[in-house]
């Protein structure tokens, strides 16, 4: 790959993980589309909002990586053919096959059903935190929030909730610089094969005794009609876990840490919480959870901003950096409650964020009482001291979120 304005050796380091928009910036102003080498894999990376967007629906940028090229071994390792095929790295007419299967499950109306079991997950999390005066908010908040909704949605026992967790974690953290290439890649195979066999009995278990799930459904789809092969049945129940828990975590996070980074935003939102809808949407804007929408490859030669990304390449279309452009933005680093405008912190086209209502209905009613039950909420380290996920995780997010408050006695 060709020289480029920022080397690696800054692209994947802690300050990097700490606050990557400047290096977003330059890249956005200097090279637009510009080739990468990461610790994961070499790619194309498409920085501005007009590009980003016509990219998310650029037909010739497939998100199918089960092609003649086995570009998924080299993205996710062996064991990811099993967990990975699914609508996500799929393109039509299999992505609108595999979508169709699943989409009522999160049609407005039924998320909006959710909202009293929501509300009652974020007020049983909270009774157990207000009394003590602290929290790390990550772990007795942030993660379980998601992973209870999504759970109870799918059907999985809560007996094996935080096993769920450990595996996903693992993946979570992948590019940890503390652990070599080799123990990295040892890691993340291993948490795949444990969730695959654990799906994959989950799936037989449901079929003996199917309930008013999600999976119980998609077992239906499976066996009664063929719609649903059997691998694509329990790499959609892989996707839908764990995109249902891990992406909503990472941005209630991100959130509330930008809310006590700008306390002038929060003690607005405090004063006029009819803003809060409009908060969530500048909050996932402002520092959003998926930096890099997920892989694409290009199937011919395609050229963005002057730039030829040559056919076979992998593509990273920057959301973060398109959601900070000042071409689309006034003032785009500037965290704005009050802003409208549309944003791609939900990604763009057919792949579109499917559990979209349920994201935003888990990060309005859970900032709301967090903002409502925890008065005086402020940091309980500085915010330089802060654990992040690695700085090649695919992800962004905190490992940590330890707060302070008044105590509710």
């Amino acid at each position: 790959m060709t020289e480029h304005p920022v080397p690696a050796s800054e692209l994947y380091t802690e300050s990097f993980a700490a606050d990557p928009y400047p290096v977003w910036a330059r890249l956005r102003e200097q090279a637009p589309v510009c080739p990468v080498s990461s610790p994961r894999f070499d790619s194309y990376l498409i920085t501005r909002f007009d590009d980003a967007r016509d990219a998310l629906t650029d037909p010739r940028l497939s998100k199918d990586l089960y092609g003649p090229g086995e570009h998924y071994l080299r993205l996710f390792g062996p064991n990811s053919a099993e967990l990975n095929k699914n609508m996500l790295n799929s393109d039509p007419p299999e992505h609108t096959r595999l979508r169709r299967l699943v989409s009522q499950a999160f049609a407005p109306r039924r998320i909006e059903a959710l909202r009293p079991r929501i509300a009652e997950v974020v007020d049983g999390l909270l009774d157990k935190i207000v009394p003590a005066g602290e929290s790390d908010l990550m772990r007795e908040f942030a993660i379980p929030l998601p992973m209870v909704v999504i759970c109870e949605l799918l059907g999985v026992p809560e007996i094996d909730h935080d096993r769920f967790i450990g595996w996903t974690q693992v993946i979570r953290t992948s590019g940890s610089i503390k652990r070599s290439p080799e123990e990295e890649r040892a890691a993340v195979q291993q948490a795949q094969l444990q969730l695959h066999d654990y799906l994959a009995d989950l799936v037989q278990r449901k079929r003996t005794e199917p309930g008013d799930d999600l999976i119980s459904a998609l077992i239906d789809a499976c066996d009664q009609d063929g719609r649903l092969s059997e691998r694509e049945l329990v790499s959609t129940t892989f996707l839908l876990l764990f995109a249902g828990h891990q992406t909503t975590a990472d941005f209630l996070g991100n959130a509330v840490l930008a809310l006590l980074c700008h306390p002038g935003q929060l003690d607005l939102l405090r004063e006029r919480p009819e803003l809060l809808p409009n908060a969530v949407e500048e909050l996932l804007r402002y520092d959003g959870p998926l930096p890099v929408a997920s892989p694409r490859v290009a199937t011919e030669d395609v050229e963005y901003d002057g730039t030829r990304i040559p056919r076979g390449s992998i593509v990273g279309v920057v959301l973060n950096a398109a959601n900070h452009d000042p071409r689309r933005f006034d003032d785009p680093d500037r965290l704005d409650v009050r802003r409208t405008g549309p944003h791609l912190g939900f990604g763009y086209g057919v792949h579109y964020c499917l559990g979209v209502s349920l994201a935003r209905m888990e990060a309005l009613i859970g900032i709301g009482a967090l903002i409502d039950r925890l008065p005086g909420l402020r940091l309980a380290v500085p915010v330089d001291e802060l654990r992040r996920l690695p700085p090649a995780s695919p992800f962004r997010g905190l490992l940590e979120l330890p707060v302070r408050f008044t105590p509710d006695r």
